[in-house]
């Protein structure tokens, strides 16, 4: 799993982490992705960089449909584990935290 934290939501972040993840997969492999219908990820230069990158195939869920949201799980079992009682300074501190749960760690 690849992941990052980011501080807004928007095409140029998004963007960024693509480019992670394009340099993280060995060239050859395809890359799946499932996402929600976040404007985000349909936007222009989005679009243009996937027809750039024909190893990507996007899965978007249907809308409506939070519960087939991976993510919303990640979060809904990473919020008792790990942020409940947390204190934060800040966007830093919680993006240290965050890294430091396993998709094992939450299944327990």
């Amino acid at each position: 799993m690849i992941g990052r934290c980011m501080q807004r939501h928007c095409h140029e972040e998004f963007l960024r982490f693509l480019n992670t993840i394009e340099a993280a997969v060995p060239a050859g492999k395809l890359i799946h992705v499932i996402l929600d219908n976040y404007g985000t990820h349909k936007h222009p230069k989005v679009r243009a960089w996937l027809a750039r990158h024909p190893r990507w195939i996007l899965h978007f869920t249907p809308t409506s449909a939070s519960w087939m949201n991976a993510v919303e799980g990640f979060f809904s079992a990473l919020t008792p584990r790990r942020l409940k009682r947390g204190n934060f300074s800040g966007i830093v501190d919680l993006q240290a935290v965050i890294p430091l749960v396993s998709l094992p760690t939450l299944a327990a």
